[in-house]
């Protein structure tokens, strides 16, 4: 498929794991599929890109909010033989674009993914964080 048949939706609904294979492939542990579905269920905000409008998954960017001030944006996805295509920087593009009325949208990401976050006026900070992979698994 191409780009021009990528389509995007600011929700889940009606997804299903087997719509999710193949993300977090760097990952020492990676989620299910049927684990991703309920990150994805359970965030403020979901922007997916799609194969089409009923294809596979291609990508996706998740955001968790108080709807007030702030948020953060803790993943961002895109398959393998998608990436360096522009579909990352969409749906960057369009999260941002969704929590614009809020002072402060945090992430976190490592330091040669600077560069990519920083076209959306994102500057490098401090941060501390905790992983605790068993809980990854079913």
């Amino acid at each position: 498929m191409s780009l021009s048949s990528v389509v995007y939706a600011t929700d889940a609904t009606g997804l299903t794991a087997a719509d999710l294979e193949g993300f977090f492939v760097d990952w020492p542990v990676r989620p299910s599929a049927e684990r991703h579905l309920e990150l994805l269920g359970g965030s403020d905000h979901v922007v997916v890109a799609r194969e089409g409008v009923d294809g596979r998954v291609i990508g996706f960017v998740t955001a968790i909010s108080d709807g007030v001030l702030s948020a953060f944006i803790p993943l961002l996805e895109v398959l393998p033989e998608w990436q360096g295509q522009g579909v990352g920087t969409e749906l960057v593009r369009r999260i941002i674009a969704e929590l614009d009325e809020l002072y402060m949208v945090d992430l976190s990401c490592d330091p040669e993914l600077e560069g990519f976050y920083r076209r959306f006026g994102l500057t490098p900070m401090t941060g501390m964080g905790r992983r605790r992979r068993a809980l990854l698994g079913d």
